[in-house]
């Protein structure tokens, strides 16, 4: 249900990060703005740091929420390692494995999830 729920939300956010940024105008190359291609791999970065600490992700997104400075991050994560914590222990789960890279931001969104039991 979490997963569904990020995945509805995917498009409207996209469409308001790309109005926020300005890039409706000027910008009309293929491989996008420096920004852009910077904060792709800022998104890569943090991916692989959480994939790698917490190896029980069933679900990961990382997005930049800044307008294309890289200065903010909205991450979603669903793992088993978060099952039987509660949400402030989950979230210092994910603030741990992240520490150095939050130092060079200004801000972070964290929403997590327990990996829920298969009881179909």
């Amino acid at each position: 249900m979490f997963r569904q729920f990020i995945r509805a939300l995917g498009p409207v956010k996209n469409r308001l990060s790309r109005a926020v940024a300005g890039s409706s105008g000027g910008e009309a190359s293929g491989g996008g703005s420096a920004f852009e291609r910077n904060c792709a791999t800022k998104e890569q970065q943090l991916s692989d740091t959480l994939k790698r600490s917490l190896p029980g992700i069933t679900y990961l997104s990382v997005q930049d929420i800044s307008g294309g400075c890289g200065a903010m991050f909205e991450v979603s994560v669903e793992a088993k390692e978060f099952i039987g914590l509660s949400t402030v222990k989950q979230h210092r789960l994910v603030t741990e494995t992240l520490k150095s890279e939050i130092a060079e931001m200004h801000g972070i969104r964290i929403h997590t999830a327990p990996t829920p039991k298969e009881d179909k």
